[in-house]
């Protein structure tokens, strides 16, 4: 699950040449792994139903206290990327799945492991000309048909500014709708090559305006300044942001982006009082916060 910083014998390299250590994890971030019943029958429901989960694509460390409580965030539309963000451990290539059957099976599964509160987020199609949308609709409204009691979250990637898109996914009935800038704009280069900080402000904008709850996610530790955080939060409230998650980054293998930084406990405490300070209805922050982490707490905020 969480990518261990291994120590290694090394001959002795002078000091201009040396490469900058790595910093080591810190004990607050140390997980316990998946175990127990409700864990096994979320982990069979989903194999059975070829499901996707961004639980163990994304390499999270909550999945087995989620999975615990009998909840899963599950990854619609495949679970190959057109995207190649140097954080995700989401695979990138040319997707072949396309299953007009899968908003059936994923709201059957919701319906079989009772959700109360479920999170749908999906891979980025950018070869299709909807980007999936009419899958993310049907997926919520069948769903709903389905568990008319259960609420829902929806984690929608970048449409890369098709707005008739957007608005066919966020028209479901969903109770929050989610999109993730993941980090300051400075470093979009270097995290999102293929995203822009301006057009994810401007999805979050939009989505705000037809009426909806909206949140998104930063995660800290990629070498973004304080500053520059608090310009983030800043932007996101101009552009109508209800809820923020804030999370530290794991690098989910070697060959992606190295953590630039730890960032405490007391420093995440700190960044949620600055969020409400500046304007934000609810901040969820800290070491292992993710995206989807205490999500059904999210349904209550004030729109």
């Amino acid at each position: 699950m969480l990518t261990a910083i291994e120590m290694i014998d090394l001959p002795v390299i002078q000091p201009e040449t040396a490469a900058p250590a790595r910093p080591r994890k810190p004990d607050w971030l140390r997980v316990k792994l998946p175990v127990g019943e409700e864990y096994a029958a979320v982990r069979r429901l989903v194999d059975e139903h070829k499901l996707h989960t961004i639980c163990e694509s994304g390499n999270c460390p909550n999945m087995g206290e989620c999975w615990g409580a009998g909840t899963a965030t599950f990854m619609i539309l495949g679970n190959i990327c057109t995207r190649s963000c140097s954080f995700c451990a989401v695979a990138t290539g040319r997707p072949t799945e396309y299953d007009l059957d899968e908003p059936r099976r994923v709201a059957e599964a919701i319906k079989l492991m009772k959700v109360k509160h479920a999170v749908l987020t999906s891979v980025n199609r950018d070869e299709l000309k909807d980007r999936g949308a009419s899958v993310w609709r049907e997926t919520v409204v069948l769903t709903k048909q389905l568990s008319p009691e259960t609420t829902i979250e929806t984690l929608i990637p970048d449409v890369k500014a098709n707005w008739d898109a957007l608005d066919v996914m966020i028209s479901g009935g969903q109770e929050v709708i989610s999109h993730n800038v993941e980090t300051v704009g400075s470093l979009y280069r270097l995290v999102r090559p293929q995203a822009r900080y301006d057009r994810s402000l401007e999805q979050i904008r939009r989505t705000k305006a037809a009426g909806h709850r909206t949140k998104s996610g930063i995660m800290l530790g990629l070498g973004e300044k304080p500053d520059e955080l608090y310009q983030a939060m800043d932007d996101l409230v101009a552009n109508g942001l209800d809820i923020l998650t804030l999370g530290q980054y794991l690098q989910p293998t070697k060959r992606h982006l190295d953590v630039a930084e730890f960032i405490t406990p007391d420093q995440f405490a700190h960044y949620k009082e600055e969020g409400l300070r500046r304007g934000l209805k609810y901040v969820e922050s800290g070491p292992l916060v993710r995206s989807s982490y205490h999500a059904e707490r999210h349904v209550n905020v004030p729109i």
